[in-house]
């Protein structure tokens, strides 16, 4: 794969090492966190923020948390949330940072955070994973490397993913807002 940014591989700072002489402490003597339980932890102050944005803009939503693989993920449902997705999901990604931000305000640590408003990304995943399968045929029929439009870090983490697990390879190109991936035949 070409260069792809942290928040597309999934490459976390600060993660425990191994082989560390930590004793399982904290500094204040508190015992440390499992990996489940920091981002449960995560979720948990995401959930408070969010709470409180919505609570603050008068709109109903229900919270939902759960550890998605190696990160956190809240999603908000509601009537019509649509104002909080934007168009191509700008104010999603916006607000995802904010949350990020929040979080890292109270733990220390930088998020990974997944949010997602009304099934929006869940729906653009779908979407993404059906474009990035009919490019890789497309790429494996014709020999020939496609490049995608523009997308977000997450969009682009997920067609990276279809690609590798299709066999062939991908980089990223380009700067935000306008970086994309692009799709490379086989050797």
């Amino acid at each position: 794969m070409g260069d792809v940014s942290s928040d597309e591989t999934g490459d976390e700072a600060g993660s425990d090492e191994a082989g560390s002489d930590d004793d399982g402490s904290g500094d204040a003597g508190e015992p440390r966190l499992s990996r489940v339980e920091r981002l449960e932890q995560e979720g948990d102050i995401a959930a408070d923020y969010l709470e409180e944005l919505l609570d603050i803009a008068d709109l109903d939503g229900d919270l939902d948390m759960d550890v998605d693989g190696d990160r956190a993920a809240v999603s908000i449902v509601g009537a019509d949330l649509s104002q909080l997705v934007g168009a191509r999901g700008e104010v999603l990604e916006a607000l995802q940072e904010l949350t990020r931000l929040a979080v890292y305000r109270e733990t220390g640590e930088r998020s990974r955070l997944m949010l997602d408003i009304s099934g929006y990304r869940a729906e653009r995943r779908a979407e993404l994973e059906k474009l990035a399968s009919e490019t890789v045929a497309d790429v494996k029929a014709t020999g020939q490397r496609i490049t995608l439009k523009p997308m977000s870090p997450f969009e682009r983490k997920v067609v990276h993913d279809v690609v590798a697990d299709a066999g062939l390879s991908s980089e990223s190109e380009g700067v935000e807002p306008r970086r994309c991936v692009v799709v490379l035949p086989n050797d």
